[in-house]
């Protein structure tokens, strides 16, 4: 899902970077509330989550196939401190190992740390407690897929790009709503057993 540079032309590097430091000036707020055990979670949470992001697939007509963390990050930290989880791990990956470009920094971050993950904290949210693991699980598939589906929509948009919506939106969502599965599958197996062996870090 990193797209890298050349891939998107000025007008949407700029309106992403806009909205991602938008996002990021919010979340920088909010943060300095958050419950102190859970700016404890940010580094390790990041750590874990750029270990994940490591392994890549390449997509035809799209950028790459891999597992994202928002929803996890955002179930365990709230969404404000997984924007600044996911922003850290995309701006290390971005400028260290040349994974993401640059001028499609905005776009990535608007992608992985907002898309990802408040759409994955809004559905864990809307679930009753009893359901919390289905929630975990249908929080982990929706927020990949969807950040698929608007990683397909800058690509398409994108002068820069050789494909069309056409192209890029079918094949961005379709393979991440599959390997959203597994991302599911990890977020609800994550969430059930901290659930069962440290509750307090679960309890929002």
């Amino acid at each position: 899902m990193h797209i890298p540079d050349g891939y998107l032309d000025p007008l949407t590097c700029a309106v992403t970077y806009i909205i991602s430091l938008a996002v990021g000036l919010l979340a920088v707020k909010k943060a300095r509330s958050a419950p102190e055990e859970a700016k404890t979670l940010l580094p390790v949470m990041a750590a874990a989550i750029f270990v994940a992001q490591m392994l890549n697939w390449p997509i035809p007509g799209g950028t790459s196939l891999h597992l994202v963390g928002g929803a996890l990050a955002a179930i365990l930290m709230g969404p404000w401190l997984g924007y600044l989880a996911l922003t850290l791990v995309l701006i290390t990956q971005a400028l260290v190992f040349h994974d993401g470009g640059i001028t499609t920094l905005g776009a990535n971050v608007l992608n992985m740390a907002v898309v990802a993950v408040f759409t994955g904290y809004a559905v864990y949210k809307a679930f009753p407690e009893r359901h919390r693991v289905l929630a975990s699980f249908l929080a982990g598939w929706l927020s990949i897929t969807l950040a698929g589906i608007v990683c397909g929509i800058e690509l398409g948009t994108s002068a820069s790009f050789l494909y069309g919506h056409s192209v890029t939106v079918p094949v961005m969502g379709g393979w991440h709503a599959l390997l959203g599965v597994v991302e599911g599958l990890i977020t609800a197996g994550v969430y059930s057993y901290l659930r069962s062996s440290h509750p307090e870090l679960v309890k929002g």
